[in-house]
């Protein structure tokens, strides 16, 4: 403390160490810290002094400013490496929504196979009710136990929230419709125009570059869908007029979807709950008015443990096709979200003939190596549309 203190003010200090102490401390020894102080300071400012030459000797002589060599390798492989991080999320998201939608399909198949038998009628707009409740408990359990996190339900989040769901009321009801008037082969062809339409909405409502490979895959997925149903293209007006409502309804569901869940202020498990609780506050009043739960209440060979139980793992696979329809769209984007739906028929008609003994002729055939091919140069347009955003980022 002393020789420290003696550096700042030696006369001042050695006068209060005196008091403190009670001793006369050497003023030579006073005299000989001053020195060193003044010293080290010289020293201290010199070495600076020509440290700074040095660089400023350096930068004109490379006429640039150097960059560590760490961070230097940091600015070469970090837009490579955030890319190869997107690329990953958006592979994983696809997966993850593909395997889910078919699973959901398969299990909707095999409760319409085995119970479809012992009542008139059809229990569409029923199972998808009792998929949403289902789905609602499943995430209430999760916030329950503190595995995820969203806040109680609200009316203004949830008028954000709905026209997602009425756009999906409306791409149910317009599908339906659409299958009572057309020929399924002409069905699918429609299927297939979504994905322009969702494609170019994408570009005129966000802004997303169009690239002509893709174009191209969806043009020839169109030309495989028109070959195999070249026998049965049989359509009436009226089911012209429901298809093309469920061209738009399904291309406005996915569009909108894309912007809640860049707007809606919610985690992905939030807009799960607020989508199956608007879904079955909007489907469920439609059940008693179409003769569905009446279907369901007067038919006791539904009423057993079996198909509660099969119900209940629908609505759990519901649960599970939800969070990966919102996170696909999130990372992804509407286009190759309705990309890889139409993909699915592939897995389907294959597991189709492999689970329930479903007939693949040579139309349906020529149909999924069509497709096939169409998803092989979509996928690699989105590729190489990635590696060139990657060398414009590097440049820049």
């Amino acid at each position: 403390f002393f020789f420290f203190s003696s550096l700042t003010n030696p006369s001042g200090e050695r006068n209060r160490q005196q008091q403190r102490f009670g001793r006369t401390i050497p003023t030579k020894l006073l005299h000989q810290n001053t020195q060193y102080k003044e010293t080290m300071a010289t020293k201290t400012s010199a070495a600076k002094t020509a440290e700074m030459t040095a660089l400023v000797k350096e930068g004109a002589k490379n006429d640039a400013v150097s960059v560590p060599k760490g961070d230097a390798e940091n600015q070469a492989t970090g837009p490579k490496t955030k890319a190869e991080t997107q690329a990953g999320k958006a592979l994983m998201a696809c997966t993850m929504y593909s395997g889910c939608s078919v699973s959901m399909i398969l299990v909707n198949k095999s409760l319409a196979s085995s119970y479809s038998h012992m009542y008139d009628g059809d229990l569409n707009v029923f199972l998808v009710v009792i998929q949403a409740v289902v789905a609602v408990v499943c995430v209430e359990i999760c916030k329950k136990f503190k595995l995820v996190e969203y806040p109680a339900f609200n009316l203004e989040t949830a008028r954000l929230w709905a026209p997602v769901n009425i756009l999906f009321c409306g791409m149910l009801f317009t599908g339906m419709a659409s299958l009572q008037h057309n020929s399924v082969p002409m069905v699918s062809v429609f299927k297939n125009i979504t994905n322009v339409v969702v494609t170019f909405g994408d570009r005129f409502f966000f802004g997303v570059k169009v690239e002509p490979l893709v174009l191209a895959a969806f043009s020839l997925m169109i030309g495989g869908a028109l070959a195999a149903a070249a026998n049965d293209l049989s359509a009436s007006p009226l089911g012209l007029f429901w298809m093309g409502a469920n061209v738009f309804s399904t291309a406005g569901y996915i569009l909108y979807m894309k912007f809640a869940t860049k707007n809606v202020k919610l985690s992905k498990f939030g807009m799960v709950f607020y989508n199956n609780v608007l879904c079955t506050l909007f489907l469920f009043p439609i059940t008693l008015f179409n003769g569905e739960m009446n279907i369901f209440m007067s038919t006791p060979a539904l009423h057993t443990s079996d198909y509660y139980m099969k119900n209940f793992f629908s609505g759990f696979v519901g649960f599970f096709l939800n969070f990966a329809s919102l996170n696909c769209v999130a990372a992804t984007g509407p286009t190759t979200y309705a990309t890889v739906g139409s993909l699915n028929k592939i897995p389907i008609s294959l597991l189709g003939y492999v689970l329930f003994d479903d007939v693949i002729n040579s139309q349906t055939w020529m149909y999924i190596v069509v497709s096939m091919m169409g998803g092989f140069i979509y996928s690699y347009a989105k590729i190489r549309a990635a590696k060139q955003r990657t060398k414009e980022s590097s440049s820049s």
